[in-house]
């Protein structure tokens, strides 16, 4: 055991952060930490560094071992290249190999015991440089650069000249090749693209050394980690697996505790009923009997219904209008800034019900495509056309479509005057702007809050078709997975930039990526695109070097394979899947809504049968608990009901 952190207390004046927080990690062992914007991890990850000091606890790190966690664009000298940035972390190394160089000067000149000595302390160098790899310190380098996204015409760069992602990524270059045997990262990811990410994936499953994780990225974490602990409501819980079977073993725990809340309900209803028809008989036996249960009833520790924290933030994306089949038709679309061309001859069509993902490396045009389209950008040749019946919605990054002087509630009001107060805070409330917080002005906003209410304004919109450039950014992963829901039940067209592969493989029933200034198109999930990527680039540029005049859009229809047909089916079970589910949410509502339609009669009927003109008069009180009785068996087969629903939407 490398780590142990035992009994964590932390709080911010009377915000209590983190209560009794306990785990451990061994040697070599990838750990995530995972949890809702502000729930602590961050903290966690300062307080175990010694950053911040708990109030109560202790972290007990390994004797000797070394710890290092990214400090962003903290530590660069500005007046260094990239190259020489990134080798300063191997300056110990390059000491000792600049004393083995004179070292070896020295020999030529040394004789009798003077020589053996050198030689001995030569060749103990020797050993110490060859056991750290001194060998292979600029091919590391090189490695980790290329791989974190940098050219090697951009090694000389200077630091100074960087931007805030490019100097992060220079700071985890450093980072990473310093090797210290625990390792700690705080959102990695943010500022790699796609091909970054898999090459940090392969580098941290390889790494002989603890590695801690607080990411959102779910499908990195599915890849690296072998351990997950989740902070919620202030304490820790740790599962053993990756994100995936971490999500799974909650969701098996909850479903448990929801099974064993409604048979105590059941039971509890039962005595419930048994008391009152023994009180009923208004004999001293039976009310003895009747007082005996209730002492019993009173005895049992009740469970609470337990708060589905998706349900918190409510997203359905509907549109009012139906467009017509045919989306959006693009021809031979080509985008360049000055020398740099981005993409040309870009040929395809998107039909209704489409979730097109965008994908691609940073910088080759994605966004851009998306303000062609949607009129913020205007194309150097080609053309594009919308559909019948087609209006469309843009969510962007930068949320350029939110005035930052305005409260939260006046940017929701004046885009839809017609909304009453009420209505405008419901909305509000779904997205989770609750009390004051309408009140905030948009520039005082986090990124995840931004995000939010980009995503109220369309939801209200008459838009059918969305463009989404990255809707995941800065948000966790909670609101990633109620996001999820809601593109993959959205009944419109989505077109989207994303570099979230979990959220991509989750909604995506199309990929277009972006490659060599052409978009190569993949019918499928993330999975399958992954699994056919590289045949399918092949083909498509074999097809391109055969007709170097055919147009991107040829070669992905001659590259496409066979099994997309199978893809396609894949897709309509998954249509067909997703009807059923509406249908059985409809039915738990309607379930829910008669259950508490037939509790308030009950309580009404109680009532009634306490006035002194139906208490005496036998013929009515037998009416009036006639059908408090009917209802309590109806109640109780609706409970069943209730119970059978729930478990078949969330099997």
């Amino acid at each position: 055991m490398i780590l142990q952190v035992s009994n964590i207390t932390k709080s911010f004046g009377t915000d209590v952060i983190l209560s009794d927080v306990s785990f451990h990690i061994e040697a070599n062992q990838k750990a995530a930490i995972v949890g809702i914007n502000g729930a602590g991890k961050s903290t966690l990850l300062k307080i175990i560094t010694g950053e911040l000091k708990a109030d109560k606890g202790t972290v007990s790190i390994q004797k000797d071992a070394t710890i290092g966690i990214l400090k962003q664009t903290q530590g660069l000298t500005d007046t260094n290249t990239i190259y020489e940035e990134v080798l300063s972390v191997k300056a110990d190394l390059l000491a000792l190999e600049e004393n083995i160089r004179r070292t070896e000067h020295m020999l030529k000149s040394l004789s009798g015991d003077e020589l053996e000595q050198a030689l001995n302390r030569y060749s103990r160098m020797n050993q110490e440089f060859e056991n750290a790899n001194g060998y292979a310190i600029k091919s590391e380098i090189t490695g980790c650069l290329k791989g974190l996204g940098f050219g090697e015409d951009e090694f000389s760069k200077s630091v100074s000249t960087l931007s805030g992602g490019q100097k992060t990524r220079v700071a985890l270059a450093k980072l990473l090749l310093s090797k210290p045997d625990i390792l700690m990262l705080d959102e990695p990811t943010n500022h790699l693209d796609m091909d970054a990410i898999r090459w940090l994936e392969g580098f941290l499953s390889a790494y002989k050394g603890a590695v801690i994780l607080v990411a959102h990225d779910r499908y990195f974490l599915d890849r690296i980690v072998s351990k997950v602990i989740e902070i919620e409501n202030t304490h820790a819980h740790s599962y053993d697996g990756n994100y995936t079977v971490f999500a799974e073993k909650k969701k098996q725990l909850r479903d448990a505790y929801i099974k064993q809340y409604l048979n105590q309900q059941r039971e509890i209803k039962h005595q419930e009923a048994v008391i009152e028809k023994l009180k009923s008989f208004n004999r001293e036996k039976s009310i003895k009997r009747a007082e005996s249960r209730e002492k019993q009833l009173a005895k049992i520790e009740r469970l609470e219904l337990p708060k589905e924290v998706n349900a918190e933030m409510d997203i359905r994306l509907e549109p009012n209008i139906t467009s017509g089949n045919d989306v959006l038709t693009v021809r031979g679309l080509a985008k360049s800034f000055g020398d740099l061309t981005l993409f040309t001859d870009t040929d395809f069509e998107v039909k209704r019900g489409d979730k097109v993902a965008i994908i691609g490396a940073n910088g080759t045009g994605k966004t851009t495509l998306l303000k062609i389209l949607n009129g913020i950008t205007s194309p150097d040749a080609g053309s594009f056309k919308l559909g019948a019946k087609v209006y469309t919605g843009y969510y962007d990054q930068e949320h350029h479509v939110l005035d930052p002087d305005k409260t939260v509630f006046e940017e929701i009001q004046d885009t839809y005057p017609d909304m009453d107060n009420t209505k405008v805070r419901n909305v509000l409330a779904a997205f989770l702007f609750t009390g004051d917080d309408v009140f905030k002005l948009i520039k005082d906003l986090s990124g995840g809050e931004k995000g939010r209410v980009s995503l109220a304004k369309l939801m209200l919109s008459d838009a059918n078709l969305l463009y989404l450039d990255e809707p995941t950014n800065h948000l966790d992963i909670i609101s990633k997975e109620i996001l999820e829901q809601a593109v993959s039940s959205y009944k419109g067209t989505v077109i989207y930039v994303s570099h979230d592969r979990y959220f991509i493989n989750k909604t995506a029933t199309r990929i277009m990526e972006l490659k060599d200034k052409h978009f190569i198109s993949f019918d499928g999930t993330y999975d399958y695109y992954l699994e056919k990527r590289d045949m399918l680039i092949g083909l498509a540029e074999n097809n391109a070097a055969k007709n170097s005049t055919s147009s991107a859009a040829g070669a992905n229809a001659a590259a496409a394979p066979a099994e997309s047909a199978g893809s396609r089916e894949s897709w309509e079970n998954a249509k067909k899947q997703q009807a059923l589910q509406r249908k059985l949410e409809n039915e738990f509502k309607k379930t829910e809504e008669e259950i508490n339609s037939l509790e308030k009669r009950n309580a009404e009927l109680d009532e009634l049968m306490q006035l002194p003109e139906n208490a005496t008069v036998p013929s009515k009180l037998l009416e009036l608990s006639g059908e408090h009785e009917k209802n309590d068996e109806r109640l109780e087969t609706l409970m069943k009901q209730w119970e059978e629903l729930y478990e078949r939407i969330n099997q």
